[in-house]
């Protein structure tokens, strides 16, 4: 696949969205209460595209396909019903939690699109430590492929993505794995995906030692290549 989109050509795109970093932890349920404020003011007319980062403490959430049995550990960290798509997946120190809350009435009413936006948004941002990201069919999320020459072969989860739209406005997100504790991952059957040679990875694990704060300037670079400008 190409790591380039064309951006829509409309005007008003050339309004920047604005770029937020939540200081310290940001607990699940007050980002969700922002996250449905937001949304609302948005479309009220009150508030515009906001792209916010933020950093949870341990826990798992389930999206609206989770299943019970990839709860594999249900007392080692608090577990969130998610109103976003997919399956469990956690969330914690070190992984940058990406909720882009943008108007798709404004932008293309087309959220498939908009998760294959979400996707290359990421790929363009894991360019800049020389990571090529690549996507699956039928696996949402990005991609690294670690098969070593003669090898069996190995693909692992550096970002997932589990989004909710309401009245085509965005919420939910992204999680890029820079530098967490990846037997967090342990609790769960992350994304529900258990197949021999599928794993998850971060940055770090590649052995990178990549900060937040280099996550996020490669972020809101490569937001731009894909969303427009911002601020």
């Amino acid at each position: 696949m190409s790591n380039t989109a064309a951006l829509p050509s409309s005007n008003w795109l050339d309004t920047p969205v604005e770029w937020r970093v939540a200081p310290g932890y940001t607990g699940y349920e007050d980002a969700v209460s922002f996250m449905e404020s937001h949304v609302e003011a948005m479309r009220a007319g009150d508030a515009g595209e906001l792209v916010w980062l933020v950093e949870h403490p341990p826990l798992y959430t389930a999206g609206t396909s989770a299943k019970e049995k990839d709860l594999l550990q249900p007392s080692r960290f608090p577990v969130f019903k998610a109103s976003r798509g997919g399956q469990y997946t956690y969330h914690g120190p070190g992984q940058r939690v990406i909720y882009p809350m943008l108007d798709l009435n404004r932008r293309k009413r087309d959220v498939r699109a908009y998760v294959q936006d979400l996707e290359r948004w990421i790929i363009h941002a894991l360019d800049a430590f020389n990571v090529r990201g690549e996507i699956r069919d039928g696996r949402v999320g990005v991609w690294v492929d670690r098969t070593y020459p003669g090898g069996v072969t190995r693909e692992d989860k550096i970002a997932a993505i589990g989004v909710r739209v309401r009245r085509w406005i965005t919420y939910h997100g992204i999680s890029l794995n820079v530098e967490p504790d990846l037997s967090h991952f342990l609790g769960i059957t992350p994304c529900g995906i258990d197949q021999n040679g599928l794993g998850v990875t971060s940055l770090v694990d590649l052995g990178l030692p990549v900060t937040l704060d280099e996550a996020d300037a490669a972020l809101k670079a490569s937001f731009e290549k894909t969303f427009g400008p911002v601020k």
